[in-house]
């Protein structure tokens, strides 16, 4: 079980006056992050895990900082009691392997342009000499760290969640906050962002000291949870590593659509067919997702691409979550068993507490992994499951599918448990029911489609995961003659 920090804070903060220049500038800048062409947004959709989080809460882009309330929260009678929040860490730079294909794609074109001048036919300057001198600002130690955006994420995030969730997230309870958090420091330092949110929360206007001067101290690293694919040998030997196991993904990028795509974008910059493939086709893509992201700006590199292309290369990356982290195989969902329990015990916990009339001893616990932290849970629980599955010949008939990457776990993707205690109701049972969120919009239970559970009827449907779903069974690899369980 996880210890309970004491999150007190000091309110002797030494250096204010440099802490508060510092936050003042960062929500100077929160104007210039949104899109300054709505050119840019109507890529926006099609990013995949690379989306920002207000491109798929439109509800939060008029002010992100808004207490928006979904109408369908429970209210009334029933009070909340404890909250248990999955938090994806916020928007990011790109990995060193990004960065390193982008410089390659950045090198072809340069060569290109010196070898013509960057003219078109017509005399006029084109896109692949545009996008040659275009600065790569992009650097190898960036290497998906936390950009300001993404600790800006956080801090908003904190800010609605306890106007939402007034009573969990009072100053009283403040003191039993519970984080736990991946040791990535995109992720650290999410948590990090989020407490100084709080901060924000209840002291308006008093700069937050570094999180090492919190009484609390950061949150608490575990991977074992948080990580949980990094512990499970039987997902690492048949499917982190197995070359095979993203066959799928392999064989759309030498199919129809993506072919098509990078005859075009050969065309378009005047390079040889013959010196991109997908992947840099792929990472040109992102780096119209990065710019806007992290800068608020329309690259050129969005102008290379049209909507139509764009959901060819989501489809592209949505294949590669659905068969590395979705239903492709059953042990990506199955090696999350350990998480989706901890969950269940913190929940069965705050109802023992609350049932002999005891405070609950961690009305909130926060959470904050990777989209490769939430996406198996939630396949676990059966949520986004098409009738057929991905695959890289039906890539048409899967147009209107419900797995779409970006629109699950976005920058700071959010999973939400809320246990309310209902006074009044009469049978035992339904004194304690459960509402699940994501990205702050009520999620209708995957078996019933209904907005609110009995808490013993949700603890029923998911009995064969509560009880018999054991890690170092389901990670333990087969002896001898293992069939393979792809879909």
């Amino acid at each position: 079980m996880l210890r309970a920090p004491r999150c007190l804070l000091r309110t002797s903060v030494a250096p204010a006056a440099a802490l508060a220049a510092a936050l003042l500038s960062s929500f100077a800048r929160c104007s210039l992050l949104e899109p300054r062409d709505p050119g840019a947004s109507s890529l926006s959709p099609y990013f995949g895990t690379k989306t920002r989080y207000e491109d798929v809460s439109p509800g939060l882009l008029a002010g992100t900082e808004a207490p928006w309330r979904d109408p369908e929260l429970l209210e009334g009678t029933c009070t909340p009691v404890q909250l248990v929040a999955l938090i994806r860490h916020g928007t990011r730079y790109p990995t060193a392997k990004q960065i390193r294909k982008l410089r390659q794609l950045h090198g072809l074109l340069q060569a290109r342009g010196s070898r013509d001048g960057g003219a078109s036919s017509t005399g006029s300057r084109d896109l692949g000499a545009a996008l040659a001198d275009w600065p790569l600002w992009y650097a190898d130690w960036m290497d998906g760290q936390l950009v300001e955006k993404g600790r800006q994420d956080m801090r908003q995030l904190a800010l609605r969640l306890a106007s939402l969730f007034p009573t969990l997230f009072s100053l009283e309870n403040y003191g039993r906050l519970r984080l736990i958090t991946s040791s990535k420091h995109r992720c650290v330092d999410s948590g990090a962002a989020f407490l100084q949110g709080l901060w924000q929360h209840y002291h308006p206007g008093l700069p937050p000291p570094d999180v090492a001067d919190m009484e609390c101290g950061p949150p608490r690293v575990n991977d074992k949870l948080m990580r949980f694919f990094d512990h499970c040998e039987k997902f690492l030997t048949e499917v982190e590593r197995n070359a095979t196991a993203l066959y799928h993904v392999e064989a759309f990028k030498t199919g129809p659509e993506m072919q098509n795509i990078l005859k075009k974008v050969a065309a378009t910059l005047q390079v040889p067919v013959n010196d991109l493939n997908a992947d840099l086709i792929q990472v040109a893509f992102f780096t119209c997702s990065f710019d806007l992201a992290i800068k608020g700006v329309k690259s050129p590199w969005c102008d290379v691409f049209d909507i139509d292309d764009a959901k060819v290369l989501e489809y592209l990356n949505d294949l590669k979550q659905y068969w590395k982290r979705g239903y492709g195989y059953t042990i990506n969902s199955r090696s999350s068993c350990t998480l989706f329990q901890d969950i269940f015990q913190h929940l069965d916990k705050a109802v023992e507490q609350k049932q002999r009339s005891q405070p609950v001893s961690s009305p909130v616990i926060l959470q904050f992994g990777h989209a490769e932290t939430l996406l198996p849970l939630l396949s676990l629980m059966g949520y986004f499951k098409d009738k057929e599955p991905l695959t890289a010949y039906n890539y048409k008939e899967q147009m209107h599918r419900k797995f779409r990457s970006g629109h699950i776990v976005p920058y700071a993707s959010n999973l939400i448990f809320v246990l309310y205690h209902c006074e009044n109701a009469k049978p035992p049972k339904e004194q304690f029911q459960v509402q699940m969120l994501l990205n702050e919009k009520v999620l209708p239970l995957a078996y019933s489609q209904e907005t609110v559970s009995f808490y013993e009827d949700l603890k029923n449907h998911y009995k064969d995961i509560l009880q018999s779903c054991q890690t170092s069974e389901e990670c333990e690899l087969a002896k001898a003659n293992s069939t393979s369980d792809e879909l």
